[in-house]
């Protein structure tokens, strides 16, 4: 009758020591590699060839617990098979996945919080189905499928184009603006015609001094645009790129999400500088549509 397995999968035996088998240690480093670029449990164990076991088909709780083995990166027993940043990517990837609560990870809680319709500025629905869509009367239904790994991909080619061009989180804003208004200038030359009165009151000329500088004060803005730039600057300087998306990264310099009736997907960083992730649209008719990749721009009037 055949056994379980009683040496982790991709290792075996051999003159009494434990060395890596080909086939399955190929096996292995598959695992961990579509399992990074985005496949599930389920999906990894259908592609399997080689049998886990003489007596096993593959499941998505054996990929679990390859994924979990700490033995792949080597001990003075087994030979290393999965390098540690892999094997630390992997397994931050299975945490998050972890705190599913009604089918909903870490990355869609956050994406429900702060991604709104374009046209509308209501926030988006995330069907039952996963997909997501503006639900407003007022407005109207998308066009085209919106699903959680679509946003998380595009939020994430953001995130490395900016990293790899940091001037394009510059806000062209100023720290601060005076713009006199009416009252202002009514109040200036009220000034001027009592200093210009032949017995003048002191007294009341200082009261409406004090006055005019609450007026002109309230007539200035300031803008704190700057100091957030370069904290967006510092968080991500010497940043290497990311293979998936970093949630603590996220909060820190992410306000909104925006997403188009028409295929495109825009950041809103917490300074308020716009970057959009689009999927270009040739309409050739009402009925067909052509996408011509994706690239990322900083939108010059995305500052709101």
């Amino acid at each position: 009758m055949p056994k379980n397995r009683i040496i982790p999968f991709g290792y075996c035996m051999k003159n009494g020591e434990i060395i890596t088998e080909p086939k399955e240690l190929y096996a292995v480093v598959t695992i961990f590699n579509e399992y990074l670029k985005g496949k599930s449990l389920s999906e990894i164990a259908a592609l399997m060839e080689v049998p886990y076991s003489e007596n096993s088909s593959w499941n998505k709780n054996m990929v679990k617990r390859i994924i979990e083995n700490d033995r792949y990166l080597g001990t003075e027993k087994y030979p290393q098979i999965i390098d540690k940043e892999t094997f630390k990517l992997a397994n931050e990837k299975r945490v998050r996945k972890a705190t599913v609560s009604i089918g909903q990870t870490v990355e869609v809680k956050l994406l429900k919080q702060i991604t709104f319709c374009k046209e509308c500025g209501q926030k988006l629905t995330r069907t039952k189905e996963e997909l997501w869509d503006c639900r407003r009367p007022e407005c109207f239904r998308f066009d085209h499928l919106l699903t959680d790994q679509m946003i998380l991909s595009a939020v994430l080619n953001v995130f490395n184009t900016v990293i790899a061009n940091p001037t394009l989180i510059n806000s062209d804003c100023t720290v601060s603006t005076y713009s006199p208004n009416a009252k202002v200038k009514f109040q200036q030359n009220e000034i001027n015609r009592m200093t210009d009165m032949v017995h003048t009151d002191e007294k009341k000329i200082k009261e409406e001094l004090f006055r005019l500088a609450q007026l002109r004060y309230d007539c200035c803005t300031y803008d704190d645009s700057p100091q957030k730039t370069e904290k967006i600057k510092a968080i991500l300087k010497n940043h290497e790129q990311l293979n998936m998306l970093d949630i603590g990264l996220f909060k820190s310099c992410v306000g909104k999400i925006l997403i188009s009736h028409f295929c495109t997907i825009e950041v809103e960083f917490i300074n308020g500088v716009h970057i959009k992730n689009i999927t270009e649209r040739n309409d050739k008719n009402v009925h067909s549509s052509e996408c011509n990749g994706d690239t990322c721009e900083s939108a010059d009037s995305g500052k709101s």
